[in-house]
């Protein structure tokens, strides 16, 4: 049972554009509301403040238990190493404290429903909502993980078999491919007359910015066509219910298979190339030894199961910060 000592800690990625970071508070405000009882804190894992060390730190030093509940769509380094490592230091900072890990929001149904439901509203605002004659672009951010590509592959995948949509594509903003302009010439070459867009994005930033712009150039770029792209969905009812559960499940000591072996792996990858750091550093104690963080039920320290995982994490960045992490960064 949640209790007063416990802390329950959101990570959010964090923005260059505050109004991404004031939606994320503003989503703790609101599950603050929903469950009173619990004591809920936020950090960011670059661009804003508190950063996830800092946040840790501050919960580890506060609380009996901390349960870090990752508030991204896609795991992909951000979640299979830099919070796993902060975690590391949070640890040991404070060993008198407990710290658990949920896994992240990934290709679920409850999200699966939010996609539909943005997308049956899409087709009423459009003239003709002909299912057979509209395009659909599922649109995220990009990753070098190709894990978290899949997972956003999946769901498009999901959303073409439940619907009666003919041509149900995938696109990214960046780091991979294919991008937005590329489907949609696509589609318009098979003979789609409308385009839906869904950006698969929780909050806004620079770039949900940059994909309306993309959509108004589209816009005179095909005028025979119609558009309509929606907005993000970090504030649907199902959001709220998928973190809910996170925590439910970590206070029961539910264990998920999603991250153990596939944040290992990730991460004895990274330490050989030589990357194996978050964005910031505030323990105060070095340690020379890597101890696998697991989400609830798995035990933190080394283990001995073997890990018959193949990763081809890719090192290449398409992102506009530099720093020497094996992830997908981008601003939100």
């Amino acid at each position: 049972m949640i209790s007063p000592t416990d802390t329950v800690l959101i990570v959010g990625h964090g923005s260059r554009e505050d109004s991404g970071n004031q939606e994320i508070l503003a989503f703790a405000d609101q599950w603050r509301q929903r469950q009173p009882a619990w004591r809920i804190e936020v950090c960011f894992i670059e661009f804003a403040a508190p950063s996830l060390n800092q946040g840790l730190l501050a919960a580890a030093r506060s609380a009996r238990r901390v349960l870090v509940v990752p508030l991204i769509l896609n795991a992909a380094g951000h979640v299979k190493m830099e919070v796993p490592e902060a975690i590391e230091q949070a640890r040991l900072s404070c060993p008198q404290t407990e710290i658990l890990l949920a896994p992240h929001l990934t290709a679920c149904d409850p999200v699966l429903a939010v996609l539909r439901r943005r997308l049956r509203k899409a087709m009423q605002a459009l003239d003709m909502p002909d299912p057979t004659t509209t395009g659909v672009v599922l649109l995220g951010r990009g990753s070098s993980d190709r894990g978290a590509n899949g997972d956003m592959a999946k769901m498009a995948r999901w959303l073409l078999e439940s619907g009666d949509h003919e041509l149900v594509d995938l696109a990214f903003t960046g780091i991979t491919w294919p991008r937005l302009e590329r489907v949609v010439q696509r589609q318009a070459l098979l003979g789609m007359t409308q385009i839906v867009v869904l950006p698969y994005y929780l909050y806004t930033g620079t770039l949900m910015q940059r994909i309306h712009r993309q959509v108004a150039h589209l816009r005179l770029q095909y005028p025979q066509l119609r558009f309509h792209c929606t907005e993000h969905f970090g504030f649907e009812p199902e959001i709220f219910e998928l973190m809910t559960q996170r925590v439910l499940d970590l206070d029961a000591q539910v264990p998920d298979s999603r991250l153990p072996c596939d944040g290992c792996s990730y991460r004895e990858l990274a330490h050989d190339a030589g990357h194996g750091h978050s964005h910031e550093h505030t323990h105060e104690h070095a340690h020379e030894h890597v101890v696998h963080v697991h989400p609830a039920g798995i035990a933190a320290g080394a283990h001995d199961h073997a890990h018959g995982h193949d990763h081809d994490h890719a090192h290449a960045h398409g992102h506009d910060h530099a720093h020497a992490h094996p992830h997908e960064s981008q601003p939100a």
